[in-house]
């Protein structure tokens, strides 16, 4: 199961990569409009968190141990909560820097590019979604494959019972 092993680590820096990401970027905006009602920043609060947690659970389920595999319920508790947030992001933006996935307008200044950075978070924030998903079915996998081999019993004459 080493290629298991192999996939697991990959997911798990994957999702290390977008989480921080992600808090980079909502980070940046809460820090800009650091003066406003909470409550009008809600959505970025929940996402801010749910990056940091992201962070903390990817790298202590980091490295590849079979423990890592049964954490598949907390990965798509999390991974429903990313998809909540790409929900809360794409709705926030609500087509003002146009469609959500036309990335047509997208450049690179050295400037500011809002519409850039936005549409980068919620990209990261849909492709951490669809990672911790990949860990679950990864983890649902690993643990079915286990079960079924420690079910499965081999019927072997005993070496000191004689068929006489």
């Amino acid at each position: 199961m080493i290629l298991a092993d192999i996939l697991s680590l990959l997911l798990r820096l994957g999702e290390l990569a977008f989480a921080v990401i992600v808090a980079a970027l909502t980070g940046k905006y809460l820090h800009a409009v650091k003066g406003s009602s909470s409550w009008d920043q809600g959505r970025f609060i929940y996402t801010e968190v749910v990056a940091g947690l992201s962070i903390v659970l990817s790298i202590i389920w980091l490295f590849p141990f079979s423990g890592s595999f049964i954490h598949y319920p907390a990965d798509f508790v999390i991974s429903v909560m990313w998809f909540v947030s790409f929900g809360l992001l794409v709705s926030w933006l609500d087509d003002s820097c146009g469609n959500v996935f036309n990335w047509d307008n997208i450049a690179l200044n050295s400037g500011t590019n809002t519409c850039a950075e936005w549409k980068a978070d919620i990209a990261f924030t849909f492709l951490s979604a669809i990672f911790w998903l990949v860990s679950t079915l990864l983890g649902i996998y690993w643990v079915h494959k286990h079960t079924q081999q420690a079910t499965v019993t081999t019927h072997r004459r005993r070496w000191y019972r004689s068929r006489v």
